[in-house]
C-alpha cells in the first residue's frame, strides 16, 4: 500500500478537494472521530480554530493510502493500517476524518489528522515520517503478500511518473522483397508499349518515372527510394532509351520526390483528420458509458444503504423485545438472565455490523472490477488511435522532408558506417617520444 503524507493548512480547500466528485466517481466520508461537527468542512474548520490559539501555521496531516490495483482490500484493512500509522507518528487519540475514494476502477482512502494537542496547546511534531510511512508501507506490502513495488525495495528503482518514449524513426523503411520489386517493374514493362503506359503502370504501383542524374530513367517509390529502370527490368539501356525517348522532359529526382510528398501529405492529412475525429467519437462514448455506470453503482449503494438500514432497525427492535419489562424484567435481573440476553444482543448486533459491511465490501468490490474492465477497454482502444495518429504524423513530417533528401543516401551511410567500422578495428599503433618531438632515432 503506496501511503503518502505531507503536512499542510488551508482546511477549507482540503474538504473541498476531498468531497469534489467531479474528479471522483464515488466518494464515502467514512469516520470523524473527535469532533463536534457531523461534517467534513465544518470538522475542519474547527481544527484551524483551535490552531488559533497556538504557533503552528501546518495545523494539518493529510495522508492517501493507495493499495495496489488489482487487490481486493476490505475496510478492516485500512482502518487496521490507519491504526498502525498513528502509533507510528504519534497521532493517537488525535481527531480524524476517513474519506474513501474510487476513481477508474481503484478505491483509495485519504486521512487527515489534527496535529493541535489540546492539552498543551502545542502541534505534534511529526520526525522523519516519510521514513516511518515508508517502513509501514513495506510491512504492509509484506502482511498482505502484495507485489513490492522496487521504489519501496529501493528508491533508484522506482518508476518515475514521467518517462520519456523512445524516439520514433522520422523515416521509416519497408522491408520488400527485391524480387518483388523487380516483378513489379517487369509486367509494368511487358504490358507497355509507350512512356505513358509505361509510367501509369508504375504509378499504379506507387512508383513515379523520373529523371536519373546518371542512370537515364529511374522510379522514386512512395518513401523515396530510388531504382534504375534498366536494372529493374532487365532490359538494356539502349532499349529503355529506344522505347521512352528522351528522359530530359521528365521530372527529375528531386522534383519527383516534392510531387510524392505533396501528394502522400495531402492524403496522409485527410486520414489523420479522420482518425481524430474518430477517437473523439471513441473517448466521447466510453465517457457515456462511465457516467452511466457510475450512476448505476450510486443508485445499487443507496438502494444496498437503505435495505441495512431498514434491517438493522428491524433486528434492533427484535433485539430489544428479548428483554423482559415490568416484574418480568426485575425477576431476570436477580436471576442474571437479563445480563445474559443482553451480552447475546451485544454480540448479534456485531454480527449483524460486520455482515453489513461485507455486503457493501462485495458491492464495492464489484462495482470496481466493472469500472476496470470499462477502463481497460478505454485505454486499449484509445491507445491504438494514439498509435496510428502518431504514425501519421510522422508520415506526414517525412513527406514533407523527402524532398531535402539526397538520391543514394543509403550508400552514402553504408560508406560512412563501413569506414567507422574498419578504423575500429584497427589496432592504434604505439608511437616513438623522439619521433613524436621530430627527433630522428639514433643508429
Amino acid at each position: 500500500m503506496i501511503l503518502k503524507g505531507s503536512q499542510r493548512s488551508g482546511g477549507k480547500q482540503l474538504a473541498a478537494h476531498l468531497l469534489k466528485t467531479e474528479d471522483n466517481e464515488h466518494v464515502e466520508v467514512h469516520e470523524l472521530r473527535g469532533f463536534m461537527s457531523e461534517d467534513l468542512p465544518s470538522a475542519f474548520n474547527e481544527i484551524h480554530a483551535v490552531s488559533k490559539g497556538t504557533r503552528a501555521k501546518q495545523p494539518f496531516f493529510s495522508l492517501s493510502l493507495s493499495p495496489p490495483p488489482h487487490e481486493r482490500v476490505p475496510i478492516e484493512v485500512f482502518e487496521t493500517a490507519i491504526e498502525q500509522i498513528e502509533q507510528r507518528l504519534g497521532l493517537e487519540d488525535q481527531p480524524r476524518a476517513i474519506v474513501f475514494h474510487e476513481k477508474e476502477g481503484r478505491r483509495h482512502a485519504h486521512v487527515v489528522w489534527s496535529r493541535i494537542d489540546t492539552d498543551e496547546m502545542k502541534a505534534i511534531n511529526l520526525p522523519f515520517y516519510k521514513i516511518k510511512l515508508k517502513d509501514v508501507s513495506r510491512e504492509l506490502y509484506l502482511e498482505h503478500g502484495w507485489k513490492i513495488p522496487p521504489g519501496i525495495i529501493d528508491r533508484k528503482d522506482r518508476n518515475p511518473l514521467n518517462f520519456s518514449r523512445e524516439e520514433w524513426q522520422q523515416s521509416r523503411r519497408a522491408d520488400l522483397n527485391p524480387k518483388d520489386i523487380k516483378r513489379t517493374f517487369q509486367e509494368s514493362w511487358a504490358i507497355s508499349d509507350s512512356r505513358n503506359a509505361f509510367a501509369q503502370a508504375l504509378l499504379s504501383k506507387g512508383f513515379v518515372l523520373a529523371r536519373g542524374d546518371r542512370r537515364g530513367y529511374v522510379a522514386v517509390d512512395y518513401r523515396g527510394e530510388v531504382y534504375a529502370v534498366a536494372r529493374y527490368t532487365g532490359v538494356k539501356t539502349k532499349d529503355v532509351r529506344k522505347r521512352l525517348g528522351d528522359p530530359q522532359t521528365l521530372p527529375s529526382i528531386e522534383q519527383a520526390k516534392d510531387q510524392i510528398g505533396s501528394e502522400m501529405t495531402k492524403r496522409l492529412q485527410q486520414h489523420l483528420a479522420h482518425a481524430q475525429a474518430s477517437k473523439q467519437k471513441r473517448f466521447a462514448a466510453f465517457e457515456f458509458k462511465r457516467q452511466r455506470l457510475v450512476e448505476d453503482q450510486r443508485k445499487e449503494r443507496q438502494s444496498l444503504e437503505e435495505s441495512h438500514r431498514k434491517r438493522w432497525d428491524a433486528e434492533t427492535k427484535e433485539r430489544s423485545q428479548r428483554l423482559a419489562k415490568g416484574l418480568m424484567g426485575i425477576w431476570h435481573r436477580l436471576t442474571g438472565k437479563y445480563e445474559k440476553t443482553k451480552r447475546q444482543n451485544e454480540l448479534d448486533a456485531l454480527g449483524a455490523f460486520q455482515r453489513d459491511r461485507q455486503e457493501k465490501d462485495e458491492l464495492i468490490f464489484k462495482h470496481i472490477q466493472q469500472r476496470q474492465q470499462l477502463s481497460l477497454r478505454q485505454r486499449s482502444e484509445i491507445h491504438t488511435h494514439e498509435l496510428e495518429i502518431e504514425l501519421l504524423r510522422q508520415d506526414i513530417q517525412d513527406y514533407r522532408n523527402l524532398k531535402t533528401e539526397k538520391p543514394g543516401n543509403l550508400r552514402e551511410e553504408y560508406r560512412k558506417k563501413s569506414e567507422h567500422h574498419e578504423k575500429a578495428r584497427k589496432p592504434k599503433q604505439k608511437r616513438n617520444k623522439n619521433q613524436d618531438r621530430g627527433y630522428e632515432p639514433e643508429i
